[in-house]
C-alpha cells in the first residue's frame, strides 16, 4: 500500500494568504505532541500568556506559556522617525513653527542661518 503526499497548490497557499509564513509551533511538555494555542492573553505590548491544549487525545494536557520580546537584532527603520514625532510633539506651537520653516528650508539657506 502506498502512501500519498498532498501538497496544497501555490494558488491556494495564495488565496489563503499563507505565502512563506512562519508558524509558531508549540509542542506539548508532556508528550512532545504538537499543541494548539487556543487563546492569546497579551499583558503588555511585549508580554503574553499563550493558552494551549495539546492535540494528542490520549494526552489531553492544557498549559499555558509565558511569551515575551527578549531583543532585537537590527534596529527598527521607524526608530528615528518615532524620535523625531515625540520631540515635535513636545514644543509649544510657536516653536513647532519655527522648526517647520526650518526643515521647509533649502539646504544653503539654513547655512547662512546658523
Amino acid at each position: 500500500m502506498s502512501t500519498l503526499k498532498l501538497k496544497s497548490s501555490p494558488m491556494l497557499a495564495l488565496a489563503c494568504g499563507v505565502v512563506n509564513m512562519r508558524i509558531f509551533k508549540i509542542k506539548c511538555p508532556e508528550c512532545d505532541s504538537p499543541a494548539i494555542i487556543r487563546k492569546s492573553d497579551w499583558k503588555d505590548k511585549k508580554l503574553a500568556d499563550l493558552y494551549c491544549a495539546c492535540s494528542e487525545v490520549e494526552c489531553g494536557l492544557t498549559f499555558v506559556y509565558n511569551v515575551c520580546y527578549s531583543h532585537s537584532l537590527s534596529p527598527s527603520g521607524l526608530t528615528g522617525q518615532k524620535m523625531v514625532k515625540f520631540l515635535i510633539d513636545q514644543l509649544k506651537p510657536e516653536e513647532r513653527q519655527m522648526a517647520f520653516k526650518l526643515l521647509t528650508q533649502q539646504p544653503d539657506s539654513m547655512i547662512s542661518k546658523i
